[in-house]
């Protein structure tokens, strides 16, 4: 399952080069993280409430171009991995069709403590499964 969360650039993302700051590729990645689970109603407030946090562990992004003031990016989020404590986001930021980030993404659920654990059943659906890869 692949979902679309789309944004304009703001002007204070911009830095002196005129373009987005490299920074705010993980805002717009976190927003759009942020808007896939709302949009599976995953209930990340509930999840709090129960003791639990999503935390992530790593976020390897490769910036291809940039951004500009009043672009209209989509980003695309992406399951690519799923272990018994963790899993992998690919996550793409896009100008139409020109790629202008990529990023894998490691989540893992951890408790109140901040002990890794499984995620709870009643918070896990098959959204966050990668889809099988068919050959043709």
């Amino acid at each position: 399952m692949t979902h679309s969360y789309t944004l304009t650039v703001r002007s204070y993302e911009c830095d002196m080069h005129r373009h987005v700051n490299n920074a705010v590729y993980l805002n717009y990645l976190e927003a759009a993280r942020m808007g896939f689970l709302n949009d599976v109603n995953f209930g990340y407030e509930a999840f709090l409430d129960a003791g639990y946090a999503l935390f992530i562990a790593n976020i390897n992004i490769a910036y291809k171009a940039p951004a500009f003031l009043n672009d209209m990016l989509t980003v695309e989020t992406t399951p690519i991995k799923r272990k018994r404590l963790s899993g992998i986001f690919l996550q793409e930021i896009k100008r139409q069709e020109a790629l202008l980030a990529r990023a894998e993404v490691t989540w893992a659920c951890v408790n109140r403590s901040g002990k890794p654990v499984p995620l709870p059943e009643e918070f896990s659906g098959p959204w966050l499964n990668p889809e099988p890869v068919t050959v043709a």
